[in-house]
């Protein structure tokens, strides 16, 4: 299922789903690359490109990993037209329950050097630098998903 108003994409050919990946990024071209990356190594991919959505689409869909960009365009909703940037976002999804145990990656185009110690400082659990390798992409989104699967579950205490 993809959410948001950027493009129409047909159907993945039949394959087993390796897990629910979302993708929470407001570039179309980002978002197109990362969902036939992802889909055609076997992964549900949900798009959101927006903050507030994507909030609504992790509640109703659980993913099992979530990819997250820093720079969203001003918000409206929020008065002023600023405030919902991606670790805003971050520090939002962590107190939610149904993220507990989910991999949060940030995905970026800001400087690594001061974005990538900020995302894993705030809880992210890698950093992809944009523009992003296939493999690395799909490499990170592998191990991520096989830590999450090994580990024990969350604790809901």
């Amino acid at each position: 299922m993809t959410y948001g108003k950027i493009f129409n994409m047909n159907p993945a050919p039949a394959v087993s789903s390796l897990g629910k990946i979302l993708v929470i990024d407001d570039n179309p071209i980002i978002q197109r690359t990362i969902y036939f990356a992802l889909r055609d190594k076997g992964y549900k991919v949900l798009m959101s490109g927006e903050i507030a959505e994507a909030l609504n689409v992790v509640r109703k869909e659980k993913p099992d990993l979530i990819l997250l960009d820093i720079n969203f365009p001003p918000d409206a909703s929020v008065g002023g037209g600023g405030g919902r940037d991606g670790f805003w976002a971050l520090d939002w999804m962590q107190r939610m329950d149904e993220v507990k145990g989910v991999p949060i990656v940030i995905i970026s185009s800001d400087d690594p050097a001061t974005a990538s110690p900020r995302a894993l400082a705030a809880g992210a659990a890698a950093y992809l630098h944009k523009p992003i390798g296939k493999e690395d992409l799909t490499l990170t989104v592998a191990e991520l998903l096989a830590q999450k699967n090994s580990a024990p579950p969350p604790s809901t205490a």
